[in-house]
């Protein structure tokens, strides 16, 4: 038995306005300010379509390799609820925007999979109820408008979907996707991208009965529901028992799927071509001026980090993960670029890696912060990186210089002179702190001189806190070395 999966992911088109009418998209605003006769359905207004989501929507397209239909066409899609004003829903049926893409997916061996995307599709939100029913004061439901008519683009995939890791992975690859070509900001806490998932197994080649669940809010909560309802379907095939078409909602306190409805066919819906709506017509002159303005996707921006700057597959994957990452990245290694040689490349992008996704990304996650909110500038970090490797400062002391970085965005040639931390590269004087330091420690060169190798890390130890992490660790080694080895 072999689960199957679809996901129906719905987008937030990165539009000012909505999709039909010039009333704004902004998040937030007062319950019902940002409306108006066309979005609330009132008699005798007309649609007019929004050019930017219809330039988003085959941007997106494009990227997820769909096929762009020339021509398309709204439809209506009725029903009756408290918050459609209109009682019908313009979205698109029968001809959709674009079809046939593919997303790829990797596993944790990097093994590639190719996730099948059937249609992609444009149409417009609906509002939004808040039940207040069992309060003391208010036993009612409220509706507020301002989210109808905003353009959601709708993303249909195939039943390729195999396990709810695979489910997770693609929500991943796909969100990465819609936020590097910037057409939405899918920020699920807002209802920019929510996601509907339909589950049946595949048993001896038969398809079975699906069920869909509505309203998930996260990626974590979508793989658990879906652990828990193939789990529950594959107990009631072995048990002999039929499942039941039904529509779920996932309760994460419990950790079950609950009933919502019975699932309604798509033609209970009774879909019929938009009459205030022309078909939309594109041509391939326009599709090709957008697709100029597609960038590097992340799985291509991946393998270059990776192909040009020597990056493991994983510090890859996290700087590629994000798009003004990775941004941050290349415009810090740039920087470098003017100051080294094309040998040193590798080694100096590495070293930026680490104290981008060691450093910075450690501090920003702690205070629930991302890279646009980063109090270190790239000009900065690519500052330290020379610092450190022109030895003017140790990778000890780059740290607590990072430290007051990220806390005051100073330059980190201010905080080294303000602070006196100046690393110590003048041989003599190192050695006479060295001499110091042997003179107090006699067991210690006992100990090595006996053959205890690990006696040099402590009198190592000893000198970099007489110097509070000034000296060079890497000259005090090697003088360290040629004193303990003349006196033999």
């Amino acid at each position: 038995m072999q689960p199957k999966i679809g996901l129906e992911v719905h987008v937030q088109l990165k539009t000012n306005t909505k999709l039909f009418c010039g009333c704004s998209t902004e998040f937030g605003s007062p319950p019902n300010s940002n409306i108006c006769p066309v979005c609330t359905g009132q008699p005798g207004v007309l649609p007019v379509l929004n050019k930017k989501a219809i330039e988003l929507s085959l941007k997106a397209s494009l990227a997820l390799n769909c096929k762009i239909n020339n021509k398309s066409i709204f439809a209506r899609k009725n029903y009756f609820y408290p918050d459609l004003p209109k009682n019908y829903q313009i979205s698109q049926y029968e001809f959709p925007l674009a079809e046939n893409g593919f997303i790829m997916i990797s596993d944790k061996d990097n093994n590639q999979k190719k996730i099948r995307i059937k249609r992609v599709h444009l149409e417009e939100d609906a509002g939004k109820l808040l039940h207040t029913i069992g309060s003391e004061k208010l036993d009612c439901s409220l509706v507020d408008f301002n989210r109808t008519g905003i353009p959601l683009l709708e993303i249909v995939s195939q039943p390729d979907i195999n396990s709810p890791l695979e489910a997770y992975d693609y929500l991943i690859v796909l969100k990465q996707i819609l936020q590097y070509i910037d057409v939405s900001d899918c920020d699920m806490e807002k209802g920019m991208l929510r996601c509907d998932v339909n589950i049946s197994i595949l048993q001896d080649g038969k398809l079975g009965i699906k069920t869909e669940l509505k309203n998930m809010n996260s990626f974590k909560a979508i793989k658990e529901a879906l652990e828990y309802e193939i789990s529950r379907q594959i107990t009631l095939i072995n048990s002999g028992k039929k499942i039941v078409q039904q529509t779920l909602l996932w309760n994460p306190d419990k950790g079950i799927t609950e009933v919502m409805r019975t699932k309604e066919e798509a033609h209970d819906y009774r879909y019929f071509p938009e009459p205030d709506l022309l078909p939309l017509e594109i041509d391939d002159t326009f599709i090709e001026n957008i697709k100029k303005d597609i960038p590097e996707l992340p799985y291509n921006r991946k393998h270059r980090l990776m192909k040009d700057y020597g990056l493991n597959e994983y510090d890859a994957g996290v700087i590629t993960s994000d798009k003004k990452l990775a941004d941050y990245y290349e415009n810090t290694i740039e920087i470098l670029k003017k100051e080294i040689s094309q040998q040193q490349l590798k080694e100096y992008s590495k070293l930026v890696s680490n104290w981008l996704t060691t450093e910075l990304l450690g501090r920003l996650n702690d205070k629930n912060k991302t890279i646009d909110d980063s109090p270190v500038s790239f000009q900065n970090l690519a500052k330290l990186i020379l610092l450190i490797k022109k030895t003017i400062i140790s990778t000890k002391i780059a740290k607590t210089v990072f430290d007051e970085m990220f806390s005051s965005s100073k330059d980190p040639e201010l905080i080294i002179k303000e602070k006196g931390l100046v690393q110590i590269t003048d041989q003599s004087l190192i050695e006479n702190i060295i001499q110091d330091v042997l003179k107090e420690n006699q067991k210690i060169i006992q100990d090595y001189k006996s053959g205890k190798e690990k006696a040099l890390g402590a009198i190592i130890g000893a000198v970099m806190k007489k110097t509070h992490g000034k000296a060079n660790p890497k000259l005090v080694n090697e003088k360290l070395k040629q004193i303990l080895n003349d006196n033999k």
